[in-house]
């Protein structure tokens, strides 16, 4: 009986590690023939499936596009990767969304949470 659990779950740590490096792409396939990714088209299944470094790098190039928006000029590191961390997690939980409307959500949700 021992022995059936214990493969049972080395095969369950081997799938998830073959489904998670399969799942992961760098931030560069999503790029066009010149290099350039639309952001604005950019899905949650995308942001979700690319390296977590590709991940929060463009989530801290999207807190600079959106501070340059609002004319801010300062960033505040706790709450920024804060930020980053919980639209990762929701588009996880919304692969379907664009990456825009993740940062959306939680824009909002932070505010009705203050």
């Amino acid at each position: 009986m021992r022995s059936v659990t214990l493969v049972s779950a080395i095969m369950a740590a081997l799938i998830g590690t073959v489904s998670a490096t399969q799942a992961q792409v760098g931030l560069n396939t999503y790029a066009d023939s010149k290099g350039f990714i639309d952001v604005q088209k950019l899905t949650c299944a995308q942001l979700a499936g690319t390296f977590q470094e590709d991940a929060d790098f463009l989530g801290v190039w999207y807190s600079g596009w959106y501070n340059g928006l609002a004319k801010k000029h300062a960033i505040n590191m706790p709450r920024a990767k804060e930020g980053i961390h919980e639209v990762i997690v929701h588009c996880k939980a919304n692969p379907t969304k664009r990456v825009i409307q993740a940062i959306d959500f939680v824009l909002k949700s932070e505010k009705k949470g203050r």
